[in-house]
């Protein structure tokens, strides 16, 4: 199993590219960055952890500016959205910042996504919050054909993309993975449906082995191998070495952990405790 480190992504957490640095030369496999492009003052939507949103969720920095840093000091590091909220985004930019991403880092990028739950964030940016997983499948369904067909089109009811040239095109074939993360059946249903990974927060999660066993039968009933959708878990609370251990054994390709927002000079610490146990987890 591999291990991917998240982190909030602030002005004042470590510099991405520093954290980036630190994470190669120590054999991390990946980092991650969050997206929230703004947070209504209204402040209608119930955070999902429950009680005040915390600090860092106002404060984060743009996900693909960082991660280009991040791939400008590293060779090997890959470079991943955990998660990045499409349905608030164009998806021919998109498109393009995430294939020119993918050229400049020589194919790292691994595309986390997510349908989000701030009902008047999204909204902000004409999306109806009943209607974001519907906008969301359309918009990765064109952005896939921006990336494999030389001219693209794309007809949905959301979105509608007459015939275009767009380039360039991604180093990974046909495209970088696409990443949901749900914890729910739906959620599995849609990883099954237009995905290539699936990436749940551990905590969501009360019966880990029935859901991964539930996402294979629904994989098998549509035709797809159940072994070609990488598993990834989001360690939010709990991780530890007998913990990852076991996610290794239940076939759960990458564990991603997290480190300290506001106290940058604790990061260095905690990825040295996580990197003494990855010889064992490849093993």
């Amino acid at each position: 199993m591999k291990l991917g480190v998240f982190c909030y992504n602030t002005d004042y957490s470590i510099r991405p590219e520093k954290l980036a640095v630190m994470l190669e030369e120590r054999d991390y496999e990946s980092v991650w960055f969050p997206e929230h492009t703004n947070i209504p003052a209204s402040r209608k939507s119930e955070f999902p952890g429950g009680g005040e949103l915390p600090k860092p969720y106002y404060h984060m920095m743009d996900p693909w500016v960082s991660l280009g840093a991040a791939a400008a000091v590293t060779e090997r590091l890959r470079l991943g959205t955990g998660i990045c909220l499409v349905i608030q985004r164009d998806p021919i930019t998109l498109a393009k910042e995430i294939a020119t991403l993918d050229v400049i880092s020589n194919g790292r990028v691994l595309f986390g996504i997510g349908g989000g739950w701030n009902a008047e964030e999204m909204e902000q940016h004409g999306t109806p919050f009943n209607r974001r997983w519907k906008v969301l499948r359309e918009k990765i369904e064109a952005m896939k054909v921006l990336w494999t067909e030389e001219v693209a089109a794309y007809d949905g009811e959301f979105v509608k993309i007459e015939p275009t040239y767009s380039y360039p095109k991604p180093v990974q074939k046909p495209h970088p993975p696409v990443i949901l993360g749900s914890a729910t059946g739906q959620g599995r249903q849609r990883v099954v449906n237009y995905c290539d990974g699936w990436m749940p927060i551990n905590v969501l999660l009360e019966d880990m082995p029935a859901a991964i066993e539930d996402l294979r039968r629904r994989a098998e009933e549509a035709g797809r191998d159940p072994d070609a959708i990488e598993l990834s878990i989001f360690g939010q609370v709990g991780i530890n070495e007998d913990l990852l251990k076991r996610y290794r054994d239940l076939g759960i390709g990458r564990t991603v952990i997290g480190v300290p927002t506001s106290r940058p000079e604790k990061v260095e610490e905690v990825l040295d405790r996580y990197a003494s146990v990855l010889p064992d987890l490849a093993a």
